[in-house]
């Protein structure tokens, strides 16, 4: 069984999502897919969570929260939303391997670095074998290879991050994480006849933009 985990380092809940990811590599092959998030909120006509006063203020909380409980160490970067732009492509010039993933995943939310300019990835970057990071993050195959992620997640159906997809099946944000490991265990979990009423519920009202 083969599935792709669609991530953005802008989202706390991917780096949260992580550890489980590793764990479930063991059962199924798992291939890291960065994708520009902010192009797919584009894409729905949806605002980040983060973009909403209130929302954002308790989804810092529920993360840091979250965090604590699942035992995982994490710091926030200096701001946030930022632009995470050069992260996705360093992990793409650095070949998105896992140990790309990780080693960006760590410096932003472990370790709570900055997370805007090349300069603030030279450390990791020379870790993966990046020496100049502005000239790798300005590779036009790079860019070309974010841009075919991204549009290949929307054709898919990604809506949000980190979101597993196998075959048809798409698990979206961390708190479906039990959910994914239900199905692993007997892929007909969702088949049923009232599961498959919900797919094609009937809109009640619809409310104007």
């Amino acid at each position: 069984m083969q599935a792709e985990w669609f991530f953005d380092f802008i989202s706390p809940f991917s780096y949260l999502q992580l550890d489980k990811v590793h764990a479930w590599r063991h059962r199924l092959e798992i291939t890291p897919v960065p994708i520009a998030f902010g192009a797919v909120l584009n894409h729905t006509g949806t605002l980040g969570p983060a973009e909403v006063p209130g929302k954002r203020e308790h989804m810092y909380r529920h993360i840091q929260w979250q965090a604590e409980r699942d035992g995982i160490t994490l710091k926030f970067p200096p701001t946030h939303p930022f632009n995470p732009l050069i992260a996705l492509r360093l992990c793409i010039a650095a070949g998105t391997t896992w140990e790309s993933v990780d080693a960006i995943f760590r410096h932003i939310w472990r370790d709570g670095h900055a997370c805007v300019t090349a300069e603030d990835f030279s450390s990791v970057a020379r870790s993966l074998g990046v020496d100049d990071v502005e000239k790798a993050v300005a590779d036009p195959t790079v860019k070309t290879q974010l841009r075919s992620n991204t549009d290949n997640a929307v054709a898919s159906g990604v809506f949000g991050v980190p979101t597993l997809r196998v075959g048809a099946e798409l698990f979206w944000g961390n708190d479906a994480s039990e959910m994914f490991e239900e199905w692993l265990d007997n892929p007909q979990r969702f088949a049923s006849a009232e599961y498959r009423r919900l797919q094609t519920l009937p809109l009640g009202v619809e409310r104007r933009r």
